[in-house]
């Protein structure tokens, strides 16, 4: 018994020719040169979270010791040794300024999240008024309510 054209033919027919995958290996490749950017952008943005609640903590701890001691830079046992890593590990954060009546907590990325240059470091301070500059020191507004 001997193939028939029309059996080989459509027997031929069932793969794909190698133009078709170069097609297909091509529009996957776009499609991840645009994807790309814009997921390492969110994930960056997600890890804003980890500064945020970072501060968060700190400051409520720095309440907690001026309660007892009516002196934010009183001993008071909670109170952590600065620099302090985040949860996360994403930023540290500093008390550049710790007096009896006022202090300012600032969390600064570092690491692979010192690439968000929008939000490079955020800051809160006693009257819970919230900063944020970008790597350059320019103020930033969308970096403590994304």
């Amino acid at each position: 018994m001997h193939s028939t054209p029309i059996a080989l033919r459509k027997h031929l027919q069932r793969a794909f020719t190698l133009v078709e995958l170069m097609i297909v290996v091509g529009i996957v490749g776009i499609l991840a040169a645009v994807a790309y950017p814009s997921y390492t952008t969110y994930v960056l943005k997600s890890h804003r979270a980890d500064a945020l609640t970072a501060l968060a903590q700190t400051q409520v701890i720095l309440e907690r010791c001026f309660a007892q001691n009516f002196s934010y830079s009183q001993a008071c046992a909670s109170l952590p040794a600065f620099p302090l890593a985040s949860p996360q590990g994403y930023y540290t954060v500093t008390n550049p300024v710790l007096s009896a009546t006022a202090f300012t907590l600032t969390a600064t990325a570092i690491g692979t999240q010192a690439l968000d240059t929008t939000c490079a470091s955020l800051s809160v301070d006693q009257a819970n008024q919230q900063t944020a500059l970008n790597s350059a020191g320019v103020a930033q507004t969308v970096c403590w309510h994304p």
